[in-house]
């Protein structure tokens, strides 16, 4: 039986995106609040991915919310599971369960008298003022449409589907793709599987990473001395702000940045044919660069093969690579990362006129600031076009266009407006801004193809400059550039 529901504020998705976003809107006076998630907790992608040695690839003591500091991070880098306990504490600390609604996904959004109707998995329909997208970009997986792939004949799953039932111990293991969750989870099942075969079709660059362990008396210090711990973040936060140099080609810092990764790479391979193969043929920066101490050190070991190719075709048990390869196995995993800028074939959404999404990103995701779409009013997305990184914390860019929505919020009260959407020619002149900037960057080329990437060659997902750089944008942008809806 369908239901109705009203609401002023409908988030989808209670990752780090929609929680912030609740927290904001609450305290700029929003009253009515409901947070739709498909799955059963908050978390995201911490609650999704959980297999072997899940982890964040930027420290801790950033890549949390600075509402919500943490003393009491065990590692400098997080594993999956700290991180998804983290989000718990902070839900429940800030009383966003019980604005929460599971198991429930949004299946159409439609723009109709002044308001959003939206309808669920789960049947009902919702009716409210503001519509927040927080379902990020990496949560659709990708695995390769590769001939006899759904026959092979063993448990075969998504690193981000992790199956928890198959058996890895004593099997040969065949791995497809050499991206972040690979250099993660691929050396915590060496040594437990028989043998494990990694295809890769381009080498990534890796780096080491000062991993380790928190001692718990450094845990008490920042408990008992809070700047310490703000001093730790500002820290870091300012070294990683400086890594934006190696994707700019400032040669200093490229030069750094190689010679950490060619150290990391000659110091556990010696064979001079497998470091050929593990050598990128294109720009540091151009793909995402991974960090890891025990990629490398686990292609050396006697059970670990790589091939240096990709995927042909699987015929049974046997995957066949392009190069002519056949190599048998009882367990497939495939780490091919995730859809990311074709959203628009999994969004239904119709804004103001009728117009669909699809039709307004025809020629590849846009939004201005990548947090609003000329033509959808009161839609607010994070994490959309042009926020993605390749140098910090992520969670800084959300709390920046959280910050900016808010704001928005609090000046639409003040001068009595119900609904707003970008000025198309804001919009226009955010989107060349972002193309003529990419133009020529190691990210466009750099002699790669990447997952930043769209269908047609467009780079909708980078933002180019640093998280200072944009936290001032977002600071400085009101509804000047938005315009009233009635």
């Amino acid at each position: 039986m369908t239901t109705d529901h009203q609401t002023e504020m409908l988030i989808i998705g209670a990752g780090f995106s929609g929680l912030l976003m609740a927290i904001e809107a609450r305290r700029r006076g929003v009253k009515e609040i409901t947070i739709l998630e498909r799955a059963g907790d908050v978390g995201g992608t911490w609650r999704e991915n959980t297999y072997p040695g899940v982890a964040c690839d930027v420290p801790s003591h950033l890549y949390s919310m600075a509402g919500h500091p943490n003393p009491n991070w065990t590692r400098a880098y997080a594993g999956g599971a700290e991180i998804q306990a983290y989000l718990q504490s902070v839900a429940r600390r800030e009383g966003l369960y019980e604005l929460c609604r599971f198991h429930c996904a949004m299946t159409r959004a439609r723009w109709q008298n002044g308001r959003w109707q939206v309808e669920t998995s789960d049947g009902h329909r919702w009716s409210t003022r503001f519509l927040v997208s927080a379902i990020g970009a990496l949560h659709v997986p990708l695995v390769p449409d590769i001939p006899g792939r759904d026959a092979f004949p063993g448990p075969a799953f998504h690193s981000a589907e992790w199956d928890h039932a198959a058996r890895i111990a004593g099997k040969r293991v065949a791995v497809v793709g050499t991206g972040a969750s690979a250099v993660q989870f691929v050396p915590e099942i060496a040594g437990t599987a028989a043998h494990v075969t990694v295809f890769q079709r381009t080498a990534p660059y890796v780096l080491p990473r000062p991993d380790g362990p928190i001692p718990e008396r450094v845990r008490r210090l920042y408990r008992a001395v809070p700047p310490l711990r703000q001093l730790r973040r500002a820290l870091i936060y300012a070294i990683y702000e400086m890594r934006h140099a190696v994707f700019r080609g400032q040669p200093h810092a490229v030069t750094f940045a190689m010679k950490m990764w060619r150290k990391g790479l000659e110091r556990a391979i010696t064979d001079p044919h497998m470091r050929a193969r593990l050598t990128p043929d294109y720009r540091i920066g151009c793909k995402r660069i991974l960090s890891s101490n025990d990629w490398y050190p686990t292609l050396a070991r006697d059970d670990v093969t790589l091939v240096a190719s990709g995927v042909d075709r699987i015929e049974g048990r046997t995957l066949v690579a392009q190069d002519g390869r056949r190599v048998d196995a009882d367990v497939l995993i495939w780490g091919t990362g995730f859809r990311v800028t074709d959203a628009a074939e999994r969004l239904d959404v119709t804004g103001a006129g009728g117009r669909t999404l699809r039709e307004a990103w025809s020629g590849g995701m846009q939004a201005h600031l990548g947090t609003a779409i000329a033509g959808f009013p009161n839609l607010f997305l994070l994490l959309g076009p042009h926020t993605g990184l390749g140098h910090n914390s992520v969670v800084l860019m959300i709390e920046a266009q959280v910050g900016h929505v808010g704001r928005l919020l609090a000046d639409m009260e003040r001068k009595g407006l119900t609904a707003i959407a970008p000025c198309a020619d804001a919009q226009a002149g955010f989107e060349a801004e972002m193309a003529d900037r990419l133009a020529g960057s190691v990210w466009q080329d750099g002699g790669c193809r990447s997952w930043y990437q769209d269908a047609a060659g467009r780079n909708p997902t980078i933002w180019p400059g640093t998280v200072g750089a944009f936290r001032r944008r977002m600071k400085r942008a009101g509804l000047e550039q938005y315009e009233g809806i009635e």
